[in-house]
């Protein structure tokens, strides 16, 4: 027996919602990685923000990983968990050696704009086949990461 045998959705429906949210995880799992390299080596002004800043990132990122993962099961789908996979379908790349305020915060907001692109995608098609549990999850996500976006512009600004 398979969870979609309770949840009413049908499985070749919500196909296409597995392959968005494996898109998704792919590009989290990139995006926590490269938070991680900003937290480590982060210096220079901002150094004591950004550090504290950068984990909570991290951790938030983490989160969602994991609930992506947990919506992929909970379809019937199975998430992806080698790095390498991800690495051939992400949308966003793995940056190295990324010490300066300016570089970190351009990365960010940029992965944001694409993660955002992506989650109304999928909170689209989530709402065609009648997901709605996606369409919150991503909703949630949306409200999250536009307010993000709209603080670290605020710092960021010059």
């Amino acid at each position: 027996m398979k969870t979609l045998d309770y949840i009413s959705l049908k499985g070749e429906k919500v196909n296409k919602v597995i392959v968005s949210l494996q898109q998704l995880l792919a590009d989290f799992q990139i995006y926590y990685t490269n938070l991680r390299g900003f937290h480590w080596n982060i210096k220079g002004h901002g150094f004591f923000v950004l550090h504290s800043k950068f984990d909570e990132m991290y951790n938030d990122a983490a989160e969602k990983v994991d609930e992506l993962a947990e919506r992929i099961l909970m379809l019937s789908g199975t998430p992806a968990n080698k790095f390498s996979d991800y690495l051939k379908v992400a949308q966003v790349k793995e940056v190295d050696g990324i010490s300066k305020a300016d570089e970190a915060l351009d990365n960010i907001l940029g992965t944001y704009a694409l993660l955002i692109s992506e989650e109304r995608e999928l909170l689209t098609l989530a709402s065609e086949v009648g997901d709605e549990v996606t369409v919150a999850l991503m909703s949630d996500y949306l409200k999250e990461q536009e307010k993000m976006v709209w603080m670290l512009t605020a710092y960021y600004s010059k």
